[in-house]
């Protein structure tokens, strides 16, 4: 498993921003999606639709059922990129 680059993190930054209305700056890799970020189970997975479709890859159902952080994200988009 590799690293996130700075610019995917920002894509993956993004997506999270437009999924909910929430500006860019309020995200940190330690925001908690569903405490800081209003992030619920469904919108959760629409943003995985939208992270395989701008990294062109599948992220199966199972890789991110326990994921919690923004920083988790970036660990599960890692693993398919």
């Amino acid at each position: 498993m590799r690293e996130l680059e700075e610019f995917e993190k920002e894509k993956v930054v993004e997506i999270i921003s437009k999924l909910n209305n929430i500006s860019v700056d309020e995200i940190k890799e330690t925001s908690v999606l569903t405490d800081d970020l209003g992030i619920d189970s469904l919108d959760l997975v629409e943003m995985v639709m939208d992270l395989e479709e701008e990294f062109d890859c599948i992220i199966p159902d199972e890789s991110y059922e326990h994921v919690r952080t923004v920083a988790d994200i970036f660990k599960v988009v890692s693993q398919f990129v």
